[in-house]
């Protein structure tokens, strides 16, 4: 459990990374979600497919029904390398608070159920790059992450570096529905992670 945990972490630690330079480029670039910062998000990815850490997205299509409890172990390793990240964030002299307040505002302003719908179409796009990943195939990597980003499909990783990073004022005023929106993105990428398994891996064996 500890080599999963620390495992786990480092990847939240990439995707934080990733996070980062995407709120950086969006604020360079005076744009929210600048099409460099969404290219520059594969490299989280990247790091994580080759250093082969456990992330939630990454893991949640090739587990069996007796590892949940080990996926979501995951999932809290990734939350603690985001919040290092966004511990980082904030001290930044770039305006990295408000960019993801923006963020998490629209993320509200969408709602729980349409969030964790859009985290369907990121979950599948993450599963897909990375079985061809673990096939040494890396361009779907280079497309699928800028993909979902561009969708504004959601990424439960990717949103706890950007919730995190949000004055903490903010995240109280709304805790109960940053809670219920941000669940329903988890249960979202699952799903997403698993489209194929359940539409169409039954005919391949």
């Amino acid at each position: 459990m500890l080599k999963i945990l620390r495992s786990s972490i480092f990847a939240g630690i990439c995707i934080g990374t990733a996070g980062f330079g995407f709120l950086a480029s969006g604020i360079q670039a005076e744009t929210y979600g600048s099409l460099v910062g969404a290219v520059l998000f594969s490299l989280g990815l990247l790091a994580v497919v080759g250093y082969k850490l456990k992330l939630y997205t990454g893991t949640a299509g090739f587990i069996e029904k007796n590892q949940v409890g080990e996926l979501f172990l995951i999932l809290l390793g990734n939350i603690i390398g985001c919040l290092c990240l966004a511990l980082l964030a904030r001290v930044s002299p770039m305006d990295i608070q408000g960019a993801a307040q923006n963020i998490l505002e629209l993320r509200l302003r969408t709602g729980a159920l349409r969030c964790g719908l859009l985290g369907i179409g990121c979950g599948f796009l993450m599963t897909t790059a990375v079985t061809f990943a673990r096939q040494e195939k890396y361009l779907p990597l280079l497309f699928g992450v800028p993909l979902f980003i561009v969708c504004g499909f959601t990424h439960c990783v990717a949103d706890a570096f950007y919730y995190l990073c949000v004055p903490v004022a903010f995240m109280k005023a709304h805790a109960l529905q940053i809670l219920g929106v941000y669940a329903c993105i988890v249960i979202g990428n699952l799903i997403g992670c698993n489209l194929y398994r359940i539409v169409l891996a039954k005919d391949q064996y």
